[in-house]
């Protein structure tokens, strides 16, 4: 009896360990494989993956950037799990399958990875603020009181509205996070401004026998970039959206032809009487008119110290003026020297 209870205990465990080297190799499988005999297979992904096969990401896996299933444990097991069982009992429409934001924010960990020097910079700009600077910010809190539009900007991919994140929606505080575990996420992260799907070629060496280079070949069209518009749940890109039209007085002023300058104005943008200048335009007017953003700002820190130089070297051999010394900046809210509105006339007398 006991040799019987012996060879059936091993026949288990032979039998166990079969079914878990299956699923190990099951799993190796699913994870190294093409999409199309993975992913794709399931209809919902198909738009997207039809979208990644033209993408300048089509060389890159798709568990590369949106993990797998033992990634982070039995979090991230739970969570493909209940995908699973989603695409079984629900069928949802390929439309409302999205993101989380908690899944944005995990995909943006791996986009540094390899955009490493984007990242950087994105960390070292404005743009890198948190849930907790914005909405506990008390000199705009008393000035300007929260409002659900605080979001379109400031938490794109957040899945309440503004009174889920903080209170009380007042200009009289103290303010506080209603969930704490938001105060240090980020608020515009990279899908905010980025389509990963989008159009575009993978990062190669220029072809040094023709003229064109990989400066060109890669900047045609703005593909890459793309306006994410909350409450569509959709990305536009810079040639979909609109050329505002922005006025100083009764004049229009000349907006940049650049198409990233759309896509910034989105959220920098003047009040509903379009003036310049007004609420968080900064839309360049005065000498600068219609120069980009991309001119003087660098695209994810922002960092526009040094972009004096680029035009200007040294003093003017005309008024021996050193521009790159003037009060360009809101160092002073009186200055007459603001980058996006000096005029000839702050410097120079009219005759």
């Amino acid at each position: 009896m006991a040799k019987t209870y012996l060879k059936g205990l091993i026949g288990t465990s032979i039998a166990l360990f079969i079914f878990i080297l299956f699923l190990g190799a099951s799993y190796t499988w699913w994870n190294t494989a093409t999409p199309d005999k993975t992913c794709a297979r399931c209809h919902e992904i198909h738009s997207s993956h039809s979208s990644w096969t033209s993408s300048a990401h089509v060389e890159i896996s798709c568990m590369k950037c949106h993990g797998t299933a033992l990634e982070n444990g039995f979090k991230s097991l739970s969570e493909k799990s209940r995908m699973v069982v989603r695409h079984f009992l629900n069928k949802p429409d390929p439309d409302d399958i999205r993101l989380s934001e908690e899944q944005i924010l995990g995909t943006m960990e791996r986009c540094r990875s390899c955009h490493q020097g984007e990242y950087a910079g994105w960390l070292t700009g404005g743009h890198s603020a948190t849930y907790a600077d914005i909405m506990l910010d008390e000199t705009h809190n008393t000035a300007e009181q929260l409002n659900f539009d605080c979001l379109r900007c400031h938490g794109m991919f957040y899945e309440g509205t503004i009174l889920d994140l903080v209170e009380p929606i007042s200009k009289q505080g103290p303010w506080r996070m209603k969930d704490e575990k938001m105060a240090g996420k980020a608020t515009i992260p990279c899908m905010a401004c980025h389509m990963i799907h989008s159009k575009g070629e993978p990062a190669q060496r220029p072809d040094y026998s023709t003229p064109e280079n990989v400066f060109y070949r890669r900047m045609r069209g703005n593909n890459a970039l793309g306006f994410y518009f909350r409450h569509e749940k959709t990305h536009f890109t810079p040639d979909d959206l609109p050329k505002p039209v922005i006025l100083s007085g009764k004049d229009t002023v000349q907006t940049p032809a650049d198409p990233v300058y759309r896509l910034c104005v989105q959220c920098h943008a003047p009040s509903v009487w379009h003036q310049a200048g007004s609420s968080d335009d900064h839309t360049p007017a005065g000498v600068h008119e219609g120069i980009s953003c991309m001119a003087c700002h660098e695209p994810h820190s922002n960092y526009q110290k040094n972009s004096c130089d680029k035009c200007h070297a040294g003093k003017s051999k005309n008024c021996r003026l050193d521009v790159r010394t003037m009060n360009t900046t809101y160092f002073s809210p009186s200055s007459k020297n603001d980058i996006h509105t000096v005029a000839c006339t702050d410097c120079h007398e009219q005759m």
